[in-house]
């Protein structure tokens, strides 16, 4: 599917879609829990649908009624006749790989082509360490893993992604014996640790964790079945807010917890920064178009902002920079190359190193974007479209990976938004 955006602005109000990371957190604490678990304004789109017909392989049952869900499982974790497919989720991947160590049966792993380009090494070699059987394709799905896990002490690399952490404090409380996790080096996007250890209670698991989120410990427990309300994506709701100040009236985005602890509420901090008119409550965030001036600001916490800085930089009158890019290079796509060759496509200048990214700001020009099927980087050069005289996205239907209404929202709040 080709979309084309042309000019336009946005006006109006929006709820928030449900948070993506939330959602994956509560379907699989549901699984780990006996019993049945109700889990209210979930998101439904493909990378938490992977997560859901992942779990069904191995015995856990989800009925749907729009979004919410009721999540239960009956007995130990099944064997499941297949391989269990992530399609391009890393989330789901990672901790699956996580859940199916600590059952009996060997279980393969697998996914899309861009998820069999993702890092899993340094999981697989922790569950090793912890007594489970765990193999990849040199460093790569498709795992094939093995249990049960028995328990011990193991190091982690903090740079590379986050998701081991949190997967291996999935599994840890399954284990025969007391699992302590230690962190080499900084953890980079701990926000998302945390999100982890916060569901976590809400099933009655606790952990012990130092106030860094580097060395953790955890014993032998079980999950609890938990009735929740998933809230707002910070994530997806900051192109939306990156929309309104480029090119709207007045925008406003509801359902956002002001005190989240989605690292990507820190787009508020960055737009007040480029001087933008924005202002939030304690669950919502109002959004009037402004003149931007650039910013240095460092993403290593919250890289799934990357693409939409890109935007906003783009727009911004002078040179901005942006750290902490490392880890962008094995997302989805190589999220470096593919907004240097979108937003050369649309004349902005950008430069890059190994962890710094400079933006020239300037007019963006008539371009045809190919996203390289990255949600966030069609979404950011759709933001950008709402500034030029037209941008078209090809294979625009990779918005389905998190935010599968995107265009029909923005079209919703005053976009020109056409198919192809």
């Amino acid at each position: 599917m080709r979309m084309t955006i042309c000019n336009s602005s946005l006006n109006g109000s929006l709820k928030a879609p449900s948070s993506k990371s939330y959602t994956h957190r509560a379907l699989f604490c549901s699984a780990l829990a006996q019993g049945e678990s109700t889990l209210h304004s979930l998101l439904l789109c493909d990378d938490t649908s992977a997560t859901s017909d992942a779990l069904s392989k191995v015995g856990v049952t989800t009925k749907w009624n729009g979004e919410t869900a009721r999540v239960s499982r009956r007995g130990e974790l099944k064997k499941p006749s297949d391989a269990i497919f992530c399609k391009e989720s890393g989330t789901t991947l990672r901790f699956m790989t996580a859940i199916c160590a600590t059952t009996p049966y060997e279980m393969k792993i697998s996914g899309g082509p861009s998820l069999l380009k993702r890092p899993v090494k340094d999981l697989a070699i922790a569950l090793g360490e912890l007594g489970a059987h765990c193999t990849s394709d040199l460093g790569h799905p498709p795992v094939q893993v093995k249990g049960p896990l028995k328990g011990g002490s193991v190091r982690i690399p903090g740079n590379v992604s986050s998701q081991y952490v949190s997967a291996l404090l999935l599994a840890a409380p399954m284990a025969e014996k007391i699992v302590e996790i230690n962190v080499e080096g900084r953890l980079e996007a701990k926000s998302y640790v945390q999100m982890t250890l916060d569901m976590q209670r809400n099933f009655g698991v606790l952990v012990s964790a130092n106030d860094d989120l580097t060395s953790f410990r955890v014993h032998n427990q079980a999950y609890r079945p938990a009735e929740l309300e998933v809230e707002g994506d910070w994530s997806s709701s900051a192109f939306l807010l990156a929309g309104g100040t480029i090119a709207g009236g007045e925008l406003s985005i509801l359902g956002l917890n002001g005190k989240s602890r989605q690292p990507d509420r820190y787009i508020v901090d960055i737009l007040e920064r480029m001087k933008a008119r924005v202002k939030g409550d304690a669950d919502s965030v109002i959004a009037e178009r402004s003149r931007l001036e650039p910013v240095e600001v460092d993403v290593s916490d919250c890289p799934d902002l990357f693409p939409v800085m890109c935007a906003l930089c783009a727009t911004a009158r002078g040179t901005s920079t942006i750290i902490g890019i490392r880890r962008l290079r094995i997302k989805e796509s190589n999220r470096i190359e593919a907004m240097t060759e979108g937003l050369k496509e649309m004349n902005i200048q950008t430069m890059e190193s190994e962890d710094t990214f400079t933006i020239h700001g300037g007019k963006t020009g008539k371009a045809v974007i190919n996203p390289h099927n990255d949600h966030r980087i069609a979404m950011a050069f759709g933001v950008l479209g709402l500034l030029t005289e037209e941008v078209t996205i090809v294979d625009a239907e990779c918005v389905g990976k998190s935010y599968p209404s995107f265009w029909s929202d923005l079209q919703s709040l005053g976009a020109r938004v056409k198919v192809n």
